[in-house]
This record gives C-alpha cells, sequence and structure tokens, in this order.
C-alpha cells in the first residue's frame, strides 16, 4: 500500500502578507503626544549677583507631594489660586500704576514691574498638579493682558498673538501686532520664577 502524504500549504506569500500588515499598521497607527508647556529656556548668561527684591513683591506659591497649596504660607485651593495672582500683580501698592485697579494694599506687590511669581513644588508633586498651577499662574498674567488689550485695542490679547502668528497675516498688520503685543508684555511682564524642586514633607 503507498504511503499518503500530508498535504503542504503553500506560505512564499506570508512574508509578503507580514510585511504589507507591517507598513498598514505603520501608516495608519496614531501616536499619542503628551501635553507639555510652551515654555523658552532663557539664554545662557555669565553669573551676576541677582536683583534684590523686596520680600513684598514676591509671591510664594509650594506644592507638596499630595497636591496642596502652601500660598503666602496660607493653604489654598487650586481654584482660587489664579484669583490671588491676579490681585497680588495689580495690587498696585506704590500707587505708579495708572493701568492697574488694584485694591493698593501697601504689604502686597509695589507694581506689575516689580511683582515676581515664585513657584516651587515638591519632587514627588504629580505631573498633572505640577501643569494645573502652572497654567494657572500664566492664566492669570494671560487675563490682566487680556482686560488690558480690551481697554486699549478692544481685542483680546491671546487673538492678538493669534493673529500675529498666523502666516494669512498681512506683514503691515504683523509689524502693529508686534508693537502692541510687547506694549502689553512690557505694562505686565512675566515674571514667574521656578525654584529647584525639594524634598517637604
Amino acid at each position: 500500500m503507498a504511503k499518503r502524504t500530508a498535504p503542504e500549504v503553500n506560505a512564499g506569500s506570508m512574508a509578503d502578507i507580514a510585511f504589507l500588515l507591517l507598513i498598514f499598521f505603520l501608516v495608519t497607527t496614531k501616536i499619542e503626544t503628551d501635553a507639555g508647556l510652551n515654555a523658552k529656556l532663557p539664554p545662557k548668561m555669565d553669573q551676576v549677583d541677582p536683583p534684590k527684591i523686596k520680600e513684598k513683591n514676591v509671591f510664594e506659591v509650594k506644592v507638596n507631594a499630595d497636591g496642596q497649596l502652601l500660598v503666602e504660607e496660607k493653604v489654598m485651593d487650586i481654584a482660587d489660586l489664579r484669583k490671588a495672582a491676579e490681585d497680588f500683580l495689580d495690587n498696585n501698592g506704590d500707587g505708579t500704576c495708572d493701568y492697574c485697579k488694584g485694591a493698593k494694599d501697601p504689604s502686597s506687590s509695589d507694581n506689575p514691574d516689580k511683582a515676581v511669581i515664585s513657584l516651587q513644588n515638591n519632587r514627588e508633586t504629580k505631573y498633572k498638579t505640577y501643569i494645573t498651577v502652572q497654567n494657572e499662574l500664566i492664566g492669570a498674567y494671560n487675563d490682566l493682558r487680556n482686560n488690558l488689550a480690551q481697554k486699549l485695542y478692544q481685542t483680546d490679547f491671546t487673538k492678538m498673538q493669534d493673529d500675529y502668528n498666523d502666516p494669512k497675516t498681512d506683514q503691515a498688520v504683523k509689524d502693529q501686532l508686534e508693537e502692541r503685543i510687547k506694549k502689553i508684555q512690557d505694562m505686565y511682564p512675566q515674571k514667574l520664577s521656578e525654584a529647584e524642586p525639594v524634598k517637604m514633607n
């Protein structure tokens, strides 16, 4: 009796199919990117002594490992941080700021040009909390700049920036926007100092 042979599967084209599937998945897969902060690092400069800043012109924000805030030595909720920062920046303690609408508290910042926000995180602070606190502090600057832009130019500061960065915007308009943006940035300069993270209890 003749010996039967098992039927063979032709696998010659399997490599081609695997290669096509690989290309398909590479082309169609969406790669997730983490959202981050849009910040530019300052250029490297020679070592110079830092300017002396009055204690009342520094708004201290500390974040512990549990995401709790200590603002000016008082516990604060993140939801209240932006308003507190705006009040500090817009205080006008020395009365030299004619566009500020602050309370003129003599124990708070003298004017926006002298006001500095100091942020310090715990080494174990969650990234989400870090980003939220940063957004609230930068949001305080943006809100004040938006209000000033509305008063001076009847438009939002953020819209001015978007129009300036739009490649379709005419160059003459860009030149005008650049001048206005710089003026508002000079009136409310963003002085956000981030201290080295520490191990806090």
